[in-house]
């Protein structure tokens, strides 16, 4: 049931022979993920927000705010994690939609262009994956010698 349960959550451990930093270097680690090229940012976390650290991501052209939550272990040597997405792709004053836990998800939207010969086709004009944001986090963590585990609430 372990590594089941490890892919349900998205949890990883990292590679054999990789010494475990120290925990604030785990969080420096995180934070030095900041940059003007990425599409979100890493943060302190509120105390309402149960957590160490926050990643948050906005997308408005697609109606989508990421945030993943996470709890610093140092006994375990684990970061915990807790992915949540609120998606409104619909018009009007609808309610956003919300979801948790891991679940690597794609946003595109598409146009449609007219071929030099007349024929219309459909192309791909955005696309986002939540990867982008999910991938560098659990990079930093693993590489840190820690486990990157995944929780369905904190």
């Amino acid at each position: 049931m372990g590594r089941l349960w490890d892919k349900l959550t998205g949890t990883q451990h990292p590679d054999s022979g990789v010494a475990p930093l120290s925990s604030g270097d785990v969080r420096a680690a995180l934070l030095a993920l900041n940059g003007p090229d990425v599409p979100y940012r890493v943060r302190e976390a509120l105390p309402a927000e149960k957590a160490d650290l926050v990643a948050e991501c906005q997308i408005p052209r697609v109606g989508v705010r990421l945030k993943t939550r996470m709890r610093l272990v140092p006994d375990k040597q684990e970061v915990r994690f807790l992915d949540e997405r609120w998606e409104n792709r619909s018009a009007g004053n609808a309610q956003a939609q919300y979801g948790r836990g891991h679940a690597p998800a794609v946003y595109r939207q598409w146009e449609t262009k007219e071929e030099p010969d007349g024929r219309r086709r459909k192309v791909e004009s955005f696309r986002f994956d939540t990867r982008e944001m999910t991938d560098p986090l659990r990079e930093a963590v693993l590489g840190s010698g820690w486990t990157y585990r995944g929780m369905f609430r904190f």
